[in-house]
């Protein structure tokens, strides 16, 4: 007969909470992970399994959350006050006429939101320039816009994300709407 431990129990089903930390740990070191069945018909299997490879997941478990993080981020900055992050991408040719100037002005203006900017030097004279905006969604959309608006960029883009998803936040604060550092 197995000994007392190396007997398997089922699992518990419906389980509100997850297990108390072992004694001396603090809850907040480690999150404990729960267990759940997901039923999926055979051709969103293979679909999901695809993805999975696709993104290179270690597991379907790490891909489902994925996709939950990505609604549950979409869900978040469906607010306009929702707290922002965003990745700019601008390319440009770095000869155009006071380019340089423009885009050094409109940074300025939204200086309190950009938290890093990058240049990188492409070959055949052209430029990418990388920022990191980060406030309330409808600041850091205005930012964006403002920052690929300008004329002589050829290509620009932004993707918005919300730190909620991984515990975080912006740490941005508003003293007051209509200063200089949030531009109407």
């Amino acid at each position: 007969m197995p000994t007392k431990s190396a007997r398997r129990r089922p699992p518990r089903r419906g389980r509100a909470s997850p297990p108390a930390p072992p004694r001396g740990s603090s809850p907040r070191k480690k999150e404990y992970v729960l267990r759940l069945g997901v039923s999926l018909e055979p051709g969103l299997l293979r679909l999901l399994d695809g993805w999975v490879a696709e993104r290179n997941s270690p597991s379907r478990s790490d891909a489902i959350r994925a996709l939950i993080r990505k609604e549950l981020a979409d869900q978040e900055l469906g607010d306009p006050d929702a707290d922002a992050v965003a990745s700019v991408m601008l390319i440009y040719r770095h000869e155009a006429p006071n380019l340089l100037a423009r885009i050094t002005e409109v940074e300025h203006r939204w200086g309190s939101h950009i938290r890093s900017s990058s240049h990188v030097h492409l070959e055949g004279g052209s430029c990418l320039q990388l920022l990191a905006l980060v406030g309330r969604r409808e600041e850091v959309v205005r930012a964006a816009e403002d920052l690929r608006g300008i004329r002589g960029i050829a290509f620009g883009r932004y993707v918005l994300g919300s730190p909620a998803v991984a515990g975080g936040a912006t740490g941005h604060h508003h003293p007051h709407e209509g200063s200089e550092d949030h531009p109407a």
